[in-house]
């Protein structure tokens, strides 16, 4: 066939299934990791139409998707309206139908541009998104909602006369009515731009942020109408930050409407889940006692070390960014020509734009921050060496950064001191294996920390690692108290074997009861998607797989923490 003719089939093909998306699809026309619902409901139609009828008076729940066109969220939360309707509960969708200027699934490098935000141009991105959201959503027959039907006139244009007032300058304080919608606006902002500030003078940075503001208002209209109409009780939804989604949570937390969050985990087939707030948040300050009094064993302790062993690799996650990391760390000292005879120091950075939010906790205005005046201490102790670890996900994560940290140290510091090293992005040595060779370890936000503490590795906290607050890391608050604690360097210790054992024990339930096994949930080889494998419609009703009992328990019950209790129900692990 000419490449032509193939050509033209493929992309009427593809406008087949998008203008087909409220018809029933056949599976060839479908994506392949997309679930085709209604084949899943007729398997057990008794079924289906007895748990509609039974939760006509079971608890609110929202469903609040919004990026319809996020692939893997739509799986996800598909399911999780299915699984919540089969235990009882009245399950709402929502969905945005081009209503927003600016939202998550719009990207600088993938498919728009600034000039299309500005100009309320994002009808390629929206078409595709709303009707993805739409074929996903709408064989399941539950109470649907569309976002711009939330929406008056009035709302539309006060949303947008509010943004339009608003300096870039002053966005991140920016409140309206007690939300942070500014706050939220911004990070979205950064993650649209993949920057962890925006360029200064870029005027084009400024309207694309007042368009992520004027997003934030209205989906703070259009969420307050939707609870207020229909008595919703509960939320859930991805992320629960940037926009939609940050302003969603918003909203919900002052109506009374109970939140529930989540990320896909590190481990293949888990989630990770959170009351009340994104777990960005949540997991700073979750309380010690869900740990502590574990009961432990031999046994527990060789499946974490077992598991942490494999994090080297990500044999076992579906989350990582080196297929084969080169454990030779000897061979870069050299090269580089690091003294073996001196102490060295490794500090562990993040991706700039990721999770741009006020943590009260931190001890630096950013990242960024962080990282200039740390080499400019260790300027001043030639006695020691620092050893930078760029984070690998700037370059191969789902959102590479065009805001890259060599960068920024070379505009900040065009010569660094013969003790400062750094292991770029892109380099495949071992984070690990660098650890491993160093006194102790420096961290912002980075979840490395839980490993470095398990294998004894001393570790001072910066910013909102998830490690602080446990007990088992130096933690600093304010820039005084963190040169206190740079002023203890080096510390020629490893940690001792009862706080390893606790490191240990708080990375068994990080690892394997926080991050909630579905092992129906299956990667594909192309990520970040993933797929169903459920045969029927009963596979995902109450008492077949314990992990999504967990979620869909927490869901509707605030007072039932989204921990998976790996120590009696099995890790469900390869």
């Amino acid at each position: 066939m000419p490449q032509f003719f193939k050509n033209w089939f493929r992309n009427s093909l593809k406008k087949f299934v998008c203008d087909s998306a409220n018809q029933p699809q056949h599976p060839f026309l479908r994506p392949d990791f997309l679930p085709d619902w209604t084949a899943l409901l007729a398997s057990r139609p008794d079924l289906w139409q007895d748990a509609l009828k039974r939760a006509e008076n079971g608890p609110r729940v929202l469903i609040a998707s919004n990026v319809g066109g996020h692939g893997p969220v739509s799986v996800v939360e598909s399911m999780l309206a299915v699984a919540l309707t089969l235990r009882g509960a009245k399950v709402h969708t929502l969905l945005c139908d081009q209503a927003l200027p600016g939202c998550m699934r719009a990207q600088y490098d993938s498919n728009a541009k600034p000039k299309e935000l500005i100009e309320y141009n994002l009808q390629q991105v929206c078409k595709y998104c709303f009707k993805r959201g739409t074929q996903v959503f709408s064989p399941l027959g539950l109470s649907h909602h569309r976002l711009s039907e939330l929406l008056t006139a009035a709302e539309k244009a006060e949303a947008k006369r509010i943004a339009d007032s608003v300096p870039a300058v002053d966005m991140k304080s920016f409140r309206w009515q007690g939300l942070s919608v500014g706050e939220h606006a911004l990070a979205g902002a950064l993650r649209y731009y993949a920057r962890g500030t925006l360029e200064p003078g870029d005027r084009d940075a400024e309207i694309v942020t007042a368009r992520y503001l004027e997003a934030a208002l209205l989906t703070a209209f259009a969420t307050r109408r939707l609870i207020e109409q229909e008595g919703i009780g509960h939320a859930a939804f991805h992320h629960g930050i940037y926009i939609p989604q940050g302003i969603v949570g918003e909203v919900c937390r002052k109506h009374g409407v109970h939140v529930s969050n989540w990320v896909v985990a590190y481990r293949r087939n888990t989630l990770i889940f959170s009351h009340d707030n994104t777990f960005h948040q949540t997991m700073l300050d979750e309380p010690v006692e869900q740990w502590k009094s574990l009961p432990w064993t031999d046994r527990h302790e060789e499946q974490v070390v077992s598991y942490l062993r494999s994090r080297w690799h990500g044999g076992r996650d579906w989350i990582y960014f080196h297929e084969k990391p080169d454990e030779d760390f000897d061979k870069f000292a050299a090269q580089t020509g690091m003294d073996p005879n001196k102490k060295t120091i490794g500090l562990l950075t993040n991706v700039f734009w990721d999770a741009q939010l006020h943590y009260k906790q931190n001890a630096f205005r950013d990242m960024l921050e962080w990282v200039v005046k740390t080499i400019r201490w260790f300027e001043t102790r030639p006695d020691l060496q620092l050893l930078i670890r760029i984070h690998p996900a700037e370059i191969r994560g789902t959102v590479k950064s065009r805001q890259i940290l060599t960068d920024e140290i070379a505009k900040a510091i065009p010569k660094l001191s013969p003790n400062i090293f750094i292991i770029g992005a892109d380099s495949p040595v071992s984070t690990y294996a660098a650890m491993l060779k160093c006194d102790s370890a420096i961290i912002y936000g980075t979840k490395t920390g839980v490993e470095l503490t398990s294998i004894g590795i001393p570790v001072i906290v910066a910013g909102e690692a998830w490690i602080r607050n446990k007990g088992l890391t130096f933690d600093a608050s304010s820039e005084a108290e963190y040169f206190s604690l740079l002023d203890r360097l080096p510390l020629n210790q490893r940690l001792d074997e009862a706080t390893v054992g606790e490191a240990r024990k708080y990375a068994y339930h990080f690892f394997f009861r926080r991050m909630v096994p579905l092992p129906f949930v299956v990667p594909m080889d192309k990520a970040p998607n993933f797929r169903l494998e459920v045969d029927s419609l009963a596979d995902l009703a109450a008492g077949v797989h314990p992990g999504l009992d967990v979620i869909c328990d927490g869901i509707v019950d605030p007072a039932k923490p989204f921990v998976y209790e790996a120590e009696n129900l099995g890790l469900h692990d390869d």
